[in-house]
């Protein structure tokens, strides 16, 4: 049974710094091992500025990008800020990256293809050593370098889970708080360990759930639907999928084709009426605390090492609380 947990949040451009550092602050009191920030440029507050203040206003929790990407800001500009991250916290910084969706669509560029994240983890591995070496069709090496600081790629498609479980510290698991789903995904970890000749040990494999506990389980859904409906538009383009998904297949091209990446997200999206409960139900935990707890019982039990919780807009400190005073401790009974 699961008895690490994270917070993943974005910076809305409402907050200002200073409830950030609040906030992290009470996340590392809460007893959280890490804080993860999610990288939106033209959405949400910057993401480098987030974590930099959350590092300085805390002692213990790892804190990284989840996630960022190849394109919109250079390899060597990213290593150096993540590199200034880790001096600031004291080796505690962590690098996710992913394959880029909101972040490079809303600029008009297409997502990574497999290949260009391999090679990005590569070169990232090259920064991390302080080396000179010939990368971009020059000589480079990264002065500010540290040490190898952990990386973790965000997955959810079979090639990109393969991949993970070859070359990265860490998986961030996106898609679904499903337990069957993340079985599914799951094995395609194992694949890619098994590939390279890595133990199960050598990768951490933190779940991302996104939750909304209320007694009004209509308030609760709506809470989650418009990331729900990310997760839809994100899946439209995929060619293997549980069998069991098969049927959402029409809500996620729906889904692709209205998604306004402004509004990624955010609570008062209009896109986000355009999937169904029956498949918000299933990505998401939304509903009372006894329907919740039940739900997270059976994905903290599977062969995962984190459950993240997205810390929702609208209450954060209240949710917050919930999950450290409430769920974790029914959770965690008994382990």
């Amino acid at each position: 049974m699961v008895n690490r947990f994270a917070i993943s949040r974005g910076v809305s451009p409402r907050e200002s710094f200073d409830q950030v550092a609040e906030l992290a602050k009470s996340v590392e009191n809460h007893g959280f091992e890490a804080l993860w920030f999610i990288d939106h440029q033209l959405g949400m507050k910057d993401v480098y500025t987030a974590m930099n203040v959350s590092a300085m206003a805390t002692e213990k929790i790892h804190i990284g990008s989840a996630v960022t990407n190849l394109q919109t800001r250079h390899p060597t500009v990213t290593a150096n800020a993540t590199t200034a991250l880790d001096d600031l916290s004291k080796d505690r910084a962590m690098l996710g990256i992913g394959a880029g969706w909101v972040a490079v669509h809303s600029i008009g560029q297409k997502p990574n293809k497999l290949a260009e994240i391999r090679k990005g983890i590569e070169d990232f591995r090259i920064l991390f050593s302080g080396e000179e070496t010939e990368l971009y069709g020059t000589k480079v090496r990264l002065a500010t370098a540290r040490r190898q600081i952990p990386i973790y790629l965000a997955v959810s498609q079979p090639g990109m889970l393969r991949l993970c479980g070859e070359v990265c510290d860490g998986a961030i698991l996106m898609g679904a708080a499903d337990p069957e789903f993340c079985r599914w995904q799951l094995d395609y970890i194992y694949e890619g360990l098994e590939k390279a000749g890595r133990k199960r040990s050598e990768i951490t494999i933190d779940l991302t759930v996104t939750i909304s506990i209320d007694q009004d389980v209509e308030q609760a859904l709506s809470d989650v639907r418009a990331w729900a409906t990310s997760q839809a538009a994100t899946f439209a383009v995929w060619k293997r999928m549980p069998p069991a998904w098969e049927r959402f297949r029409e809500e996620f091209t729906r889904a692709e084709q209205a998604y306004h990446f402004e509004d990624h997200l955010s609570l008062r999206a209009e896109h986000k009426h355009l999937v169904s409960d029956e498949f918000v139900q299933s990505v998401a935990v939304a509903g009372n605390m006894e329907t919740s707890l039940a739900r997270l019982r059976e994905v903290a039990a599977l062969d995962i090492d984190r459950i993240t919780f997205a810390l929702l807009s609208g209450g954060r400190q209240r949710r917050l609380e919930e999950f450290a005073n409430k769920v974790i401790p029914e959770l965690t009974k008994g382990s």
